[in-house]
């Protein structure tokens, strides 16, 4: 399990990108907000806003606001096209997986898909690869990626900062490598992946594997007694 550091220590190392004339609250208070109010359930800028709002001026202090003036859904706007987001991606799953047990998630599902909403116009969406875990409902963990083609390459990468001693990691049959389930089994964990068209070898060797006869049922030497 990774050191408990708080979430406002991780956010502190992200980077401002704004110019300081005009900025009226500090990075690290933005990002403290935007986290708790997703966590709560909120979706929209409108709504992390209305969140820290609605929880007065001692909650917006604790998170490290200086000021209660000025904050609106287009702060967030600029904040969030300006940041580096895979940096605030990483440091709110690592602030995440610092908070689990052992046993807190034992599945980790790897699963690639483009972000709704996140295509405008001539330009593709993001498209993400992540680790999820089902049994505290949370990412874990996720990459950023050109293109679906290089979802494997991604999960590598996800599989090498995760715990996954004890845990069973679930995808679908683009991962079914063998550097990816050798990448699962050297930590301590396992998997279970399917396999379809796209390995037809493979295929046909499992599927020839189940076709024998059961364990007891073959004849014994000699032909039939």
């Amino acid at each position: 399990m990774e050191a408990r550091i708080s979430l406002m220590e991780l956010l502190e190392g992200i980077q401002d990108p704004r110019h300081a004339r005009g900025k009226r609250h500090p990075l690290p208070a933005l990002l403290n907000l935007a986290v708790v109010a997703m966590l709560a359930g909120m979706t929209s800028y409108e709504a992390i806003v209305q969140y820290g709002k609605e929880r007065g001026w001692d909650f917006l202090k604790l998170l490290g606001f200086t000021t209660r003036k000025g904050l609106c859904k287009a702060t967030y706007s600029r904040v969030f096209r300006r940041i580096d987001v895979v940096e605030f991606e990483a440091r709110v799953g690592a602030w995440i997986r610092g908070r689990l047990g052992p046993c807190d998630a034992p599945h980790l599902a790897i699963d690639g898909k483009t972000a709704r909403g996140s295509r405008d116009g001539g330009t593709p969406g993001a498209h993400l690869v992540s680790a999820y875990a089902p049994d505290v409902k949370a990412v874990l963990a996720q990459l950023r990626v050109d293109a679906k083609t290089n979802e494997h390459k991604a999960a590598l990468e996800l599989l090498g900062v995760l715990p996954l001693a004890g845990k069973v990691v679930t995808g679908d049959a683009m991962f079914t490598h063998r550097d990816v389930c050798a990448a699962v089994i050297e930590p301590g964990g396992d998997y279970l992946l399917p396999v379809k068209e796209n390995q037809p070898t493979l295929a046909r060797d499992i599927a020839a594997e189940f076709a024998g006869p059961g364990a007891g049922l073959s004849p014994p030497p000699g032909g039939a007694a």
